[in-house]
C-alpha cells in the first residue's frame, strides 16, 4: 500500500450519504447533525464524520436499513408553481406549500432544487436524490436561471447596461448575464427575459429595484437545460423520463442511473390520477395531485402536444404566447457535454458566467 493510499480518507461523509438517500439537502442534514438527531453506532455524529457500509446510522432514533444507505433513487419532477405557494414543507400560518400538490414517493422524499418566493411563479424542480439537488444548487456548477419579468417604469439603455455590467446589492455584486425585451407589454409595463447564474434570495427583483423600477410579475421559465412548457399549466407537475434525468445528471457530473421499474398496478393508479381534472389547494392538509400527463385538452386549455409522445421538454413559453395560444413545436432538453465545476477559494462566490444557455435566441 502506497503512502498516498494510507493518507486517503476512509469512507464517505455522513451528510453526503444521507443526502443521497433523499432524506434532505446537505445543508439540512448538517443542521440535523449539529442538533444531535443523527447517531453512528449509537454515538451522536460529528459534522464531517465519515462512515463505511458497516456503520449503523440512525436518524431521530430510527435505524436506517443497509439497503436504504447503499441504494439511490433519482427521480425528478418539473412543477409550475402558482402565485401564493411557499417553498417549505410546513408553514405555521397554514398557507399552501409547493409540496401539497406533489405525489408521495415510495422511497425518500422530494427535495426542492432552489426556491421561489411566494409571489414568484414558474419552474421548480424536485428530486429524491440529495446529491443531484446539492450539485444543481451549488454555485460552482453555474446553473443559469432564466426569468420572464414584467417591469413597471421607464427602462433606459443605461439601466440595462448597468444591470449587465453589475450593481452592488446588500449581499454583494450581482448582474444579469443576458437581458432581452420581450413582446406583450404596453405603456410603462414592459416584459423582459433575463438570466442570472446564482439563486440568491430575491436577486432578480432586487436587481431591477436597484434601478428604481418595480417588478409587477416574475416567472421562472428555465433552470439550466430544463424549460417550462406551455402544456404544463399553473399548479401542475410532470415527472422527467430516463433521458431527461440522464441529461440533467450529466450537467453536474453524475453518472446515469436507471429509474426504478414501476409496477403495472401503480402505473394504472397514477394514470387515473393524471386524468383527473385539477382542483385548487385551499390550505394545508390536502394533497392534490396535478400532473400534466395524459389530460384532456379541454382541461388544460392548451393546443400543444401531449406529454405521452416522449418528446422531451419544449422551449419556454414567452409572455406573448400566453395571449396567442399558438401551437409550438416540441424541442428536447438541450443535450450538451457536461461542464466540470470550477474550484472555488474558501468563502468566495464564483464570478458570474456568460449566460451559456440563454433561452431567447435559441435555434429551434
Amino acid at each position: 500500500m502506497t503512502e498516498h493510499e494510507l493518507q486517503r480518507p476512509v469512507g464517505e461523509k455522513l451528510q453526503k450519504v444521507l443526502a443521497r438517500m433523499g432524506l434532505g439537502s446537505r445543508r439540512e442534514i448538517e443542521a440535523w447533525i449539529g442538533e444531535g438527531r443523527v447517531k453512528v453506532n449509537g454515538v451522536p455524529a460529528a459534522l464531517g464524520q465519515r462512515v463505511v457500509s458497516q456503520d449503523a446510522i440512525a436518524l431521530d432514533g430510527r435505524l436506517l436499513k443497509r439497503e436504504e444507505i447503499t441504494a439511490t433513487v433519482r427521480r425528478v419532477l418539473i412543477y409550475n408553481k402558482p402565485d401564493g405557494e411557499i417553498c417549505t414543507r410546513d408553514d405555521p400560518e397554514g398557507r399552501p406549500t409547493v409540496f401539497d400538490r406533489l405525489p408521495h414517493p415510495r422511497e425518500g422524499r422530494w427535495i426542492n432544487i432552489g426556491r421561489l418566493d411566494i409571489n414568484t411563479t414558474g419552474l421548480l424542480l424536485f428530486t429524491t436524490d440529495g446529491e443531484l439537488a446539492n450539485r444543481l444548487m451549488h454555485p460552482s456548477y453555474q446553473m443559469d436561471r432564466e426569468y420572464a419579468v414584467r417591469v413597471r417604469g421607464e427602462v433606459t439603455e443605461e439601466m440595462l447596461e448597468n444591470l449587465k455590467n453589475g450593481v452592488m446589492l446588500e449581499d454583494g455584486p450581482a448582474r444579469f448575464t443576458d437581458i432581452k425585451e420581450a413582446p406583450g407589454g404596453e405603456g410603462l409595463n414592459r416584459w423582459y427575459h433575463c438570466v442570472v447564474m446564482e439563486g440568491r434570495n430575491r436577486e432578480v427583483r432586487r436587481l431591477w429595484e436597484s434601478q428604481g423600477l418595480v417588478v409587477s410579475r416574475l416567472k421562472r421559465v428555465r433552470f439550466g437545460p430544463v424549460f417550462l412548457t406551455s402544456e404544463l399549466t399553473m399548479g401542475r407537475w410532470r415527472e422527467m423520463d430516463q433521458r431527461e434525468v440522464d441529461i440533467l445528471s450529466a450537467e453536474v457530473g453524475l453518472a446515469p442511473q436507471p429509474l426504478p421499474v414501476m409496477k403495472e398496478k401503480l402505473r394504472e393508479k397514477l394514470d387515473r390520477l393524471q386524468r383527473k381534472s385539477a382542483k385548487p389547494v385551499e390550505g394545508r392538509g390536502k394533497r392534490v395531485l396535478r400532473p400534466a400527463k395524459d389530460e384532456p385538452r379541454a382541461a388544460r386549455g392548451e393546443t400543444g402536444e401531449r406529454r405521452g409522445s416522449g418528446r422531451g421538454t419544449p422551449v419556454a413559453e414567452r409572455p406573448a404566447d400566453v395571449k396567442k395560444r399558438q401551437p409550438r413545436p416540441a424541442v428536447e432538453v438541450a443535450d450538451r457535454p457536461a461542464r466540470k465545476p470550477r474550484p472555488l477559494p474558501s468563502g468566495k462566490r464564483p464570478p458570474a458566467g456568460e449566460g451559456q444557455r440563454p433561452g431567447f435566441g435559441r435555434k429551434r
